[in-house]
């Protein structure tokens, strides 16, 4: 067991670090307050592999590992949140169904663009009246009609919606079907009946475009389906666990960032004829979260090391995604409370960053949602060794 990166592994982490340094950090501000990604850095991240950071060699992409894609989202995460949600989901959501069940059709007709830099994938899951019980409530329906599908209903928070050149849509193909009743289909966000509603009103991440999309009538290939007809439920769990992995790296990342400028802040700060950080009220907050980050990041490290290893992962998965945001959450909550008046003002980033982490309990699958997928696969595991 080798708690190290390796040598090209740390060199990766390196470049991405100055590169975040250098072209996202100072805008950073600017995103969340404007509204909108800094594209010109979006656009240099394809140099970088950042676009592709799993996607085949063959298809022009940086074919990383598992754990190299953490470390790349949880270095943009530490500077730059909205960037972080957006880059995340791109990879994992909108290329990773490409990548995993399309077709070679499918891969060469959108994978170089979505890995181009002028765009960013989506994948359109939740619904209004459906999140965590997508198998129950989902209602979006793709019904065939000849050799096109018909797509009519509503997907709600989708990332990236407008800025995609085609989303990944999760459909009720078959009513009656239950979790067989599921279909992925590539949608063209230009295709007619389809209406990407304006950018939802968020409390952080207000770079990261997220929206309401509508599906009228939309009639698309037949050809457009990923994998199997049915398959879509289980495509869609295998995605999620996958995308914990992420979502815990981007809370590490936002967390790190959070951590450091609270102790950049404490050093600085004198109170009493003295820097803070020689109180020990403060000490004790500064050393409860290099060990609560510490913790969170070796969890998503694991987790990443035992996918890349075909093992299950589902567990793993859970517990550094929901570990790795409470963390988060905590440590920026403690960041601000250093900074005090300052920490409450845009004045500094650390207000930013609580803002921006409060997501990451919810995204991706609730806190008690992980609670619930860790607390079954226990008991199933237990059950088949009593049996």
């Amino acid at each position: 067991m080798d708690f190290e990166l390796n040598d090209e592994q740390s060199m990766f982490q390196r470049v991405v670090r100055d590169f975040c340094e250098a072209e996202l950090k100072p805008y950073a501000t600017d995103v969340d307050e404007q509204g909108d990604l800094h594209w010109p850095a979006i656009k240099k991240m394809a140099n970088l592999g950042l676009l592709s950071l799993q996607v085949p060699e063959a298809y022009g992409g940086a074919d990383l590992d598992t754990l190299s894609a953490s470390i790349a989202v949880e270095e943009i995460g530490r500077v730059c949140g909205s960037t972080g949600l957006s880059i995340s989901a791109h990879n994992g959501l909108g290329c990773g169904p490409i990548v995993k069940w399309g077709t070679d059709a499918q891969k060469e007709a959108y994978l170089p663009v979505l890995m181009g830099g002028d765009v960013l994938g989506a994948l359109a899951l939740t619904e209004p009246q459906a999140g965590s019980d997508l198998l129950t409530g989902a209602s979006t329906m793709a019904t065939l009609d000849g050799d096109s599908w018909v797509i009519n209903g509503q997907k709600a928070w989708i990332t990236n919606a407008s800025v995609a050149p085609v989303m990944t849509v999760l459909c009720r193909t078959d009513k009656e079907a239950g979790s067989r009743g599921f279909s992925m289909i590539l949608v063209d966000p230009t295709t007619e009946g389809v209406t990407v509603h304006p950018r939802e009103k968020k409390m952080g991440l207000k770079g990261s475009p997220t929206h309401m999309i509508s599906f009228e009538n939309v009639r698309v290939p037949h050809g457009n389906l990923i994998g199997g007809e049915g398959e879509g439920f289980y495509q869609t769990m295998q995605t999620l666990d996958s995308g914990r992995i992420s979502i815990g790296a981007l809370s590490v990342g936002i967390a790190q960032g959070a951590f450091e400028a609270m102790v950049k802040y404490a050093l600085e700060r004198h109170a009493f004829g003295e820097p803070i950080a020689n109180k020990q009220a403060i000490q004790w907050k500064i050393a409860d979260a290099e060990m609560e980050l510490e913790a969170a990041r070796m969890l998503v490290y694991k987790a990443s090391v035992m996918k890349d290893a075909g093992k299950d992962y589902t567990k793993i998965a859970a517990i550094a995604k929901l570990k790795a945001s409470e963390v988060a959450e905590k440590i920026c909550f403690d960041a601000i409370q250093i900074h005090g008046s300052y920490g409450y003002s845009r004045e500094y980033p650390v207000e930013r960053m609580y803002r921006d982490q409060r997501l990451m309990t919810i995204g991706e699958g609730t806190s008690e949602i992980q609670r619930l997928v860790i607390s079954r696969q226990v008991i199933k595991a237990f059950q088949r060794v009593l049996a």
